[in-house]
């Protein structure tokens, strides 16, 4: 990209915004918002879209986000904010309980949505927001909407969730994006799901790529590390070994990182590089949207 293109193009995080309801209090949370936020801590214009509902949990969302500088486009609707119930085991991994028929269940497709589309440089979206027909049509024509001539790059992040996803639902989504990122539990779920030939990660990886015409599959394995496998090969990067407080919005931090330094112009060795080394930060810290350290974005936070 060019610096002029950097400033005039957006990078959105579709889909649920909400409150985590974790053991020490309540946190903004939302894979997408996730992103959106992390991205912007690396000097891009990242942007939520979302819903949330004429409520104090609304309120206080958009507060929090003004708070931050993150731009986001929320729409309020007649349905409450979402709210998640988080249960941390010993070694600080997430267990979900997510309410259901929420404020980002129903994000209405508006003018403004489709305006942003067309501005978008790259977008990250998930399963989870399409579990409901209204998100689930306008994150498709959202997508549907995106400038081509933008080279946008559409990410996947699968993030599945309890029951919320189907074998229709993925293949529609993998057939939109052109990046995919999955972690190692997910693999496993999608194999038997979609009947993955191959009998080794790495086999199953590159026929994803090669199925779905992938640019590039982002592959995390918790403690036991991260690759990115593209047509041409694929890379391994160990997880640094880091004291946990939890590994809430880690992966979305490392999907952040990791296309906030495409977008400025690193090579793929580089951006799973610095993923790698966001994301550990991320753990060591309670919830998912802490404030990143100068060290882990040099010269780019605005």
């Amino acid at each position: 990209m060019t610096p002029s293109s950097k400033t005039n193009l957006l990078v959105v995080g579709i889909g649920e915004v909400l409150w985590d309801l974790l053991p020490d209090g309540k946190k903004i949370g939302g894979a997408p918002a996730n992103f959106a936020y992390h991205v912007s801590q690396f000097g891009l214009r990242g942007c939520v879209v979302s819903a949330i509902g004429f409520d104090a949990l609304g309120d206080e969302i958009i507060s929090d986000f003004a708070a931050k500088s993150l731009n986001s486009e929320l729409q309020r609707v007649d349905y409450p904010t979402g709210t998640v119930k988080v249960e941390l085991n010993a070694d600080g991994i997430p267990a979900y309980d997510i309410t259901e028929n929420v404020a980002w269940d129903n994000i209405p497709f508006t003018a403004t949505l489709r305006d942003m589309a067309r501005r978008t440089k790259a977008v990250c979206f998930g399963s989870l927001a399409r579990r409901c027909p209204v998100s689930r049509e306008t994150i498709a024509e959202f997508l549907d909407s995106i400038d081509p001539t933008n080279d946008p790059l559409i990410v996947f992040d699968i993030n599945l969730r309890q029951h919320y996803y189907s074998r229709e639902l993925i293949i529609d989504s993998l057939q939109r994006c052109n990046i995919l990122k999955i972690n190692d539990e997910e693999l496993e779920i999608i194999s038997d799901l979609l009947n993955l030939p191959g009998e080794s990660v790495s086999d199953r990886c590159k026929f994803l790529v090669k199925a779905y015409g992938l640019h590039i599959l982002i592959l995390t394995c918790g403690t036991n590390g991260s690759y990115v496998f593209t047509p041409d090969g694929y890379f391994f990067r160990p997880t640094p070994v880091v004291e946990v407080a939890d590994t809430v919005g880690a992966g979305d931090s490392f999907t952040a990182a990791f296309i906030a330094s495409l977008l400025r112009g690193d090579s793929i060795e580089q951006a799973h590089e610095r993923a790698t080394l966001v994301s550990a930060y991320v753990c060591t810290r309670n919830g998912a949207m802490p404030l990143l350290p100068e060290e882990l974005t040099p010269g780019l936070q605005q």
